[in-house]
């Protein structure tokens, strides 16, 4: 548990334009106040992050979305309802509070109540939305403990250590049409979940890079050696010197490490070992990593599409 001293101190930091690493249910975030534009230009600048990616506002309430947007739409409060605090970005038309620099220049800005204790307390003590993407250099592996904050940041000051995180990948993201929800970027709220609360739209995904969401460029969330994925991928022939980020732990045993996220396939059991995993595997002695793939309904869309996107830079550049 962080004392609640430790959480006002880096609150006061927070006013004062500083930058902080904090736990989420998701991922470690690197928050600033996001109503000043000159700290978030120091996240931006810290993660070296381009200017067209925007961040995710993060509030310890869901009243604060109405305080920061123009939109009237009582199905997002509907949402919000059900699924905050929670893994649910919303994607809303910002109102001018929100610096442009946020939302990349666009005039809708994403926003979400994060499930976590330390992060509402945080957001509480400093009065003021954080501005908070994920706490890791732009591209690289996200962050499930605080360790991986330090590896990469050891120059932050704050750096409030809560554990591993519970879900271990990144929010949903969605936003609403006339007809319904469309999933910008898949996380830990499904397609399933949200049915139960709103019909989806026909649109499809949108697909463009920086359009109205982070985390939607083909490369992200990638380790530093290359990465494979079974069935998909052409992988070297001897991999006696690679590891194995298995799902099952029923695959052939001729890899140097076996990094085994879940016995039995759990989706939810995978998620959260995920990065830790890619971590490890990282820093390990091995040639490459090669992923086994994991069935592609409910979770298992997200957690393919960052196993992918930690892929994509290796085969496909």
């Amino acid at each position: 548990m962080v004392r609640q001293s430790l959480i006002n101190e880096a609150a006061d930091f927070i006013r004062q334009g500083g930058l902080v690493a904090f736990p989420t249910e998701t991922v470690y975030g690197l928050g600033a106040d996001a109503l000043n534009a000159r700290a978030v230009a120091a996240v931006y600048a810290l993660k070296e992050r381009p200017a067209f990616d925007p961040l995710i506002v993060h509030i310890s309430d869901p009243a604060m979305m109405q305080l920061y947007s123009t939109e009237k739409d009582e199905r997002l409060e509907l949402l919000a309802r059900h699924f905050w605090p929670g893994p649910l970005t919303l994607v809303v038309k910002r109102n001018k509070v929100i610096p442009d620099i946020v939302s990349s220049g666009l005039d809708s800005v994403g926003m979400r109540m994060p499930a976590n204790d330390i992060a509402l307390r945080l957001i509480d003590a400093a009065n003021t939305p954080l501005a908070a993407p994920s706490a890791n250099k732009f591209g690289k592996l996200s962050p499930t403990r605080a360790e991986h904050v330090r590896k990469q940041f050891p120059e932050l000051r704050y750096i409030l250590d809560g554990g591993g995180t519970r879900i271990g990948i990144e929010s949903t993201v969605v936003t609403l049409d006339e007809e319904g929800f469309i999933i910008i970027r898949p996380g830990a709220i499904t397609t399933a979940q949200l049915e139960k609360i709103l019909p989806p739209s026909s649109n499809k995904i949108i697909d463009k890079i920086g359009s109205v969401s982070p985390g939607m460029m083909k490369s992200h969330y990638s380790p530093d050696k290359h990465l494979y994925i079974l069935g998909e991928s052409q992988i070297p022939a001897d991999t006696t010197k690679a590891a194995l980020l298995s799902m099952t732990n029923q695959n052939p045993t001729n890899y140097k490490i076996v990094e085994v996220l879940s016995a039995t396939a759990d989706p939810d059991e995978i998620a959260v070992n995920l990065f830790g995993a890619l971590h490890r595997l990282e820093e390990a002695e091995v040639d490459f990593i090669v992923a086994e793939k994991i069935e592609e309904s409910g979770l298992g869309i997200a957690i393919m599409d960052r196993i992918r996107k930690a892929a994509w830079r290796h085969q496909y550049t």
